[in-house]
């Protein structure tokens, strides 16, 4: 692989943590910046304070060695070649992204600038960050000839974000200088040109030594918007599906034909065609927010994208509606609840659906017993026990005696289920799913009335029986 690169990555949550650890990985020396001494002092002892697939091993195999933690960002600017930003932006009250992290970051960089360094956004920021953040800079009294800005977005799934760091659909290179373009394409030089892939302990994924991901350089600017409009158009997928999934519900129609029946066109692609309680998470919701409220700002009407927020906003609603048609009545009813994070495979809540449901139900006046595989700890911070509200060891802890189960995320461990145990567990075999893990029929077969999205709910033998009964 090529010479290593001395790197500072700023910021050690989802982005900067797994950034650092791949770029180790990938040969290179690294040092992680975070002001929270706490953090450093959990991740310098190994605890990688996220759930994630192959970062505890890749932690455990670089950390105090190539990758070091420390709270000095002075002493890592002047160590490093490329200082990679990953901060947060979060969404303020008015849909903008708070820069506010950025903007001091930038200002700490400056004071420490004494010989060239290339300054990289790699958190997601609006168009034009990259011209603030030079403009920050220089107004710290830093000559333009010791610094480019670049831009490199991230385009990681939480739960998967090792993997998609090693093996993206494609590196993203916004550089507006012949210099800084070229550092960027040496650091992920092992990944584009295929040698990582040869090693023999390379993380597995979709990428080879014969088929290495393409690093597309474009502008600065482009580069912004590219990460903004990507996740805009993912989430005007989902909302898209989830849109269609109402029309099938009303027509009888079943929405896992149709999405496969769309997804088949080689136009359009069968992912996030998956229909749901609508989307959540640290970026689809702020970063439509944010990309709406810049067209705003530059006078481009991109009303669509309040549309794409309005329907993910029902979806949630139309499922609670699903829960009181299927009980009749809410209030004092004792619930299931399955999945706390925003999606499977993480232990991320941040803007869930599940917790928003689970906040709507407890106004019901029902009173919930919610199990999640990595999330409960999280979520007992937001949502503390209370007589109302339980946590599960188990799902079928959660379940015992509940009047109905609701999946609200779409854990592989949820759709592994044993079903037998699942109903003789429950007080009622009443099933919502908000993920569509299972097929219906099977369920039927099972015993349970099992409801999903977009799909005709079923009921078991005898309670079609009775229905035909009553309606004689």
């Amino acid at each position: 692989m090529s010479k290593s690169i001395q790197i500072a990555v700023v910021g050690s949550g989802y982005v900067g943590l797994v950034a650092a650890v791949c770029f180790a990985e990938i040969g290179h020396s690294v040092v992680c910046v975070d002001n929270d001494q706490s953090k450093v002092a959990a991740l310098q002892s190994g605890d990688t304070l996220i759930h994630e697939n192959y970062l505890p091993a890749l932690l455990q195999r670089y950390r105090n060695t190539k990758v070091r933690f420390t709270t000095d960002l002075s002493e890592a600017t002047r160590a490093s070649d490329a200082i990679f930003i990953a901060v947060g932006t979060p969404q303020s009250e008015n849909g903008d992204a708070d820069l506010s992290y950025v903007e001091s970051v930038a200002c700490e960089i400056a004071r420490s600038l004494s010989s060239y360094k290339v300054i990289v956004e790699k958190s997601t920021v609006p168009v034009y960050t990259n011209e603030w953040i030079c403009r920050t800079i220089e107004r710290n009294g830093v000559a333009r000839s010791l610094f480019d800005v670049v831009s490199n977005p991230e385009f990681l799934r939480e739960g998967t974000a090792v993997a998609d760091f090693l093996h993206p659909d494609r590196i993203v290179v916004g550089a507006d200088s012949e210099p800084a373009a070229a550092l960027l394409a040496r650091i992920y030089a092992p990944l584009t040109s295929g040698a990582y892939y040869s090693q023999p302990d390379a993380i597995p994924g979709r990428c080879s030594a014969s088929a290495p991901p393409h690093l597309l350089l474009t502008s600065a600017k482009s580069a912004e918007i590219v990460k903004h409009a990507s996740n805009a158009f993912l989430a005007l997928k989902i909302s898209f599906i989830n849109a269609v999934s109402n029309l099938c519900e009303a027509t009888g129609a079943n929405i896992e034909q149709v999405a496969r029946g769309i997804g088949l066109d080689s136009r359009i692609g069968s992912r996030f065609l998956r229909p749901g309680i609508g989307y959540g998470g640290s970026c689809f919701p702020k970063d439509v927010a944010a990309f709406r409220s810049v067209a705003e700002q530059l006078g481009i009407d991109f009303n669509l994208l309040t549309e794409v927020e309005k329907i993910n906003a029902e979806q949630k609603k139309r499922f609670l509606a699903k829960v009181r048609s299927a009980l009749w009545t809410l209030r004092g009813k004792r619930i299931a609840v399955l999945g706390l994070a925003f999606k499977g495979e993480t232990n991320d809540i941040r803007e869930s659906p599940a917790i928003d449901l689970i906040e709507m139900l407890l106004a019901e006046g029902c009173s919930i017993v919610a199990y999640d595989p990595a999330a409960i700890e999280r979520a007992q911070a937001e949502l503390p026990p209370s007589p109302q509200l339980q946590y599960a060891q188990d799902a079928y802890a959660a379940a015992t005696d509940v009047d109905a189960l609701l999946i609200l995320t779409d854990w592989r461990e949820f759709a592994a289920l044993d079903l037998p145990r699942l109903y003789t567990a429950m007080r009622y075999p009443v099933v919502v799913d908000g993920r569509n893990l299972f097929d219906p029929s099977t369920m039927q077969q099972h015993g349970f009335t099992y409801i999903s999205i977009g799909r005709p709910a079923v009921y078991p033998a005898r309670d079609l029986e009775l229905a035909a009964s009553a309606a004689k």
